[in-house]
């Protein structure tokens, strides 16, 4: 038998009318809170096409599907159950179209084909079928297992909407995010749904933030999928059906975007492109930060300033958590506690400390209070469908929330900071913004959002609520600081999310298995586009030893974001609780982070420039070697200093794997050969680090915070290669946006070597002078006798062997090539 549906397309009765009716009563018996959606709609044959421009249009008669040439490696994919698209808004990806080289389509037997120089994709005549094909090899890389489809959604209207993609055999997935658990996403199921997950778990889902961004890596090659919905989202790699990938919403549109490799490192860049890249983050920010709920009062304060400063331990930031605020009301002062704030905070700044401060979304209910007053005269909180104003409970009591995704609404809040920049206050802190609030877990869907004109519920908006609140405070802070870069945190955000503000793992626990699980959390955020991240060093509930926060800070001196945070109802974790020999092997690292400041710099505007992740795990430096697909406890900060971080308790040697090359290690000099596993010790003073051969990394003297000292000579730190490395050193103010005018200093160092001759070639870029006159350099794994050193053709005769057999010598720094020869 053969009947019509609603839109007048034939379906066959193969079970689905049975289940239709049978779900329809189901639904009737129920209250109607429980409705589901009863019938799932999948694209058939195409029977339109239609061309404009870059955007070709195909449609089975009902439905249509957009495919959009993004750029030569970037394909947009969209689909409208009934042939009307949604609006094209994104806070994502602030512009869509890039660059492309030339495209075009092809009607062919079975299929229509659209092609860029690099990737074809594929659209099924028969059955609407997608895939993306690699131009050169012809391998698939990614293939749709069944057509898009959808469901009605009875309860709120529109559409639940899903892709299912085929999963290879041999095929593993990354990314995605903030997510907890193993860093290769295979076999499981994910939900993106922004939570406050209090001492979380390992593999529990959801967490803080919604990047549906992910890798797929097989036969060797690399995609992505960035699947750009923001309502509650999911995804499953293989969990339900082994070759399945899918991934749906509860609302919203289909729309995802094909990013082809076919190097992991590729995809990343392209997906930088449409959400960009972190802005350059002043460079006290790179330093050693003290937080805990809370530091109060002033004494105590003073008193955390000065443990740091009388025990020669470098800090450059001090955090104000809530209880700075007079009843928890933002933008005010408890002044039984900090009387006089302002002088408080130039004290600390003229000891070399930042203030940073918390700042929640909540503001209390209060016709007194001058934040609640604003808001409410212009109607600037958040009101239900009902049209009463969505309430909840945080931490001042009874509370109600801006509209952060309304434009005028950004703007109020970024200009209330105003008393905060005058009095000195350095950064700021955006915390609870999922948004959480006590009991309800967060707001009810019905809360209707402006949504900058494409208005929607919370539904819509939920995910990206705390991205829209720190944009407002980056933005507001930018304004007032007068070309100031600002330092912003968020704990919620989404894709995009970057552009705005850092992040940290959240409210993780004093445990070895969170030490494990920060440091997989911190490399996935870096490869999902999110790459200054860091973890509460040391875990903000519960009590770690000493030998556990000793861990933790060697390995934080290798996060992006290097904060220790504690929650106040455990002992105080400073560097120093926990005696010697702990204070000094905590001093030692945080030195060293302080050592390798320019290095770490030049890292961040590698990002920031060229998209690089600034964490980047063995999978990404080896995806051909499938082992490496499931190794998760290395990393390498930029692409010459591999991390290996002691995870286990009581450990004091490790196995370390080193990816293809020659890797010195940081600390013995000794060379070691790539592609090989080596046992290396590791005492509770030494976190096994290595060097990639050729690799040139820049030190500055040790400084007690960031701008201490003024930097007389910068140490090149040489490891010698006999196959040609290139390095950078970026410098800039430090602190303003003149780079964006190319006022910095980009340097190229290139290393080569052979048995009897080493040469090393300089090249500059970007219109800022350093202050220092003199590069100090240590050249270090010669395999010969040096007889001879010239920079820019004329002799050095100054120079020297360590006792570590190193070669030490000095010149100025705008060299363009030195040349060292041996016998």
């Amino acid at each position: 038998m053969e009947e019509q549906n609603e839109h007048g397309k034939e379906i066959k009765d193969d079970g689905i009318i049975q289940e239709i009716v049978e779900e329809t009563v189901q639904h009737l018996n129920n209250p109607v809170t429980d409705l589901k959606p009863i019938v799932k709609k999948y694209l058939s044959a195409v029977q339109k096409v239609k061309k404009d421009g870059n955007k070709f249009y195909f449609s089975d008669g009902d439905a249509r599907v957009e495919i959009r040439v993004v750029s030569d490696e970037i394909i947009r994919v969209r689909l409208a159950p009934h042939g009307v698209f949604l609006d094209d808004f994104s806070y994502a990806v602030p512009v869509v179209d890039q660059k492309v080289t030339t495209f075009k389509m092809e009607e062919l037997e079975d299929h229509y084909a659209i092609s860029t120089n690099t990737i074809t994709c594929k659209i099924r005549k028969d059955d609407f079928h997608i895939s993306f094909t690699e131009k050169l090899s012809q391998m698939v890389m990614s293939e749709d297992e069944s057509p898009m489809h959808w469901e009605e959604n009875i309860e709120f209207g529109g559409y639940y909407v899903y892709a299912t993609k085929k999963c290879l055999p041999e095929e593993n997935f990354y990314g995605l995010g903030d997510k907890s658990g193993n860093m290769n996403l295979r076999g499981r199921h994910f939900q993106n749904w922004n939570t406050d997950a209090y001492s979380f778990g390992w593999d529990q889902d959801p967490l803080y933030r919604t990047i549906p961004f992910y890798l797929g890596v097989h036969q060797q090659a690399a995609y992505g999928i960035f699947f750009d919905n923001t309502f509650r989202s999911y995804f499953d790699f293989g969990k339900e059906d082994n070759q399945k990938t899918s991934f749906w919403a509860d609302g919203g549109e289909l729309q995802y975007y094909y990013i082809h490799g076919p190097h992991m490192m590729d995809v990343v860049k392209r997906y930088q492109t449409l959400t960009g890249t972190h802005p350059m983050p002043p460079k006290w920010a790179l330093g050693y930060h003290q937080c805990r709920w809370s530091y109060y009062p002033e004494k105590k304060v003073k008193e955390i300033a000065d443990g740091f400063r009388s025990r020669n331990i470098p800090c450059d930031a001090i955090y104000l958590d809530i209880d700075y605020m007079d009843g928890y009301r933002c933008f005010t002062w408890n002044k039984n506690y900090f009387p006089d704030p302002k002088r408080m905070i130039k004290e600390l700044a003229d000891d070399g400390f930042k203030t940073v401060v918390m700042i929640d979304p909540g503001i209390k209910v209060d016709d007194n209070y001058w934040v609640f007053k604003e808001g409410k005269e212009n109607n600037y909180f958040c009101r239900r469908s009902d049209d009463y104003f969505m309430e909840g409970h945080v931490w001042p009591g009874r509370c109600q929330f801006p509209d952060f995704t309304n434009p005028t609404v950004r703007e109020w809040w970024g200009n209330l900071y105003k008393e905060l920049v005058d009095i000195g206050v350095a950064g700021v802190w955006n915390d609870m913004n999922e948004p959480a609030v006590f009991g309800a877990g967060t707001f009810p869907n019905d809360v209707r959002h402006n949504f900058d004109g494409y208005r929607g519920s919370h539904r819509k908006a939920h995910n990206v609520y705390g991205m829209q609140m720190v944009r407002s405070t980056y933005d507001g802070l930018k304004k007032l600081m007068r070309n100031k870069r600002p330092f912003t945190i968020t704990r919620a955000g989404y894709s995009g999310m970057q552009r705005y503000g850092c992040v940290w793992t959240g409210d993780n626990v004093a445990t070895w298995e969170h030490l494990k699980l920060g440091n997989i959390q911190c490399q996935r955020m870096s490869v999902s586009g999110v790459p200054f991240c860091g973890t509460d060093i040391g875990g903000f509930s519960g009590e770690p030893d000493a030998e556990l926060f000793t861990r933790w800070i060697q390995l934080g001196t290798f996060s992006p974001f290097m904060r220790a945070h504690s929650a106040g109802d455990t002992a105080e974790r400073e560097p120093w609780s926990f005696g010697e020999p702990y204070t000094s092997i905590n001093r030692t690292y945080i030195e060293l982070r302080y050592r390798l400041m320019p290095y770490l710099y030049s890292v961040f505007w590698e990002h920031h420039r060229y998209g690089f992740p600034i964490l980047r795990p063995l999978v990404m430096l080896e995806q051909e070697n499938l082992s490496n697909h499931f190794r998760q406890d290395e990393f390498t900060f930029g692409d010459k200093i591999l991390v290996c971080p002691v995870l286990e308790q009581g450990a004091t040697s490790r196995l370390v794997y080193l990816p293809k090359g020659k890797w010195y290690n940081f600390w013995t000099h000794e060379v070691l050969n790539g592609e090989s596993e080596h046992n290396i010790e590791a005492a509770l003073d030494h976190m096994p680090l290595f060097v990639r051969a050729g690799s040139v990394i820049p030190e500055y003297p040790v400084m007690q915070y960031v701008g201490e000292k003024n930097v007389d000579e910068v140490l090149l730190n040489i490891y010698y290669s006999d196959y040609e490395v290139n390095s950078f050193l970026y410098e800039d103010h430090g602190d303003t946006f003149a780079y964006e005018q190319d006022i910095y200093s980009e340097k190229k160092f290139s290393v080569k070597g052979d048995q009897k001759k080493l040469k090393i070639e300089q090249s500059v870029d970007g219109l800022y002078t350093p202050n220092y006159e003199l590069y100090n350099y240590n050249i270090i794994g010669i395999p010969f006798k040096v007889k001879k050193i010239t920079v820019d053709e004329q002799d050095v005769l100054d120079f020297h062997m360590d006792e570590r057999n190193c070669l030490r010598f000095k010149s100025n720094k705008n060299f363009m090539t030195i040349k060292v020869y041996g016998e």
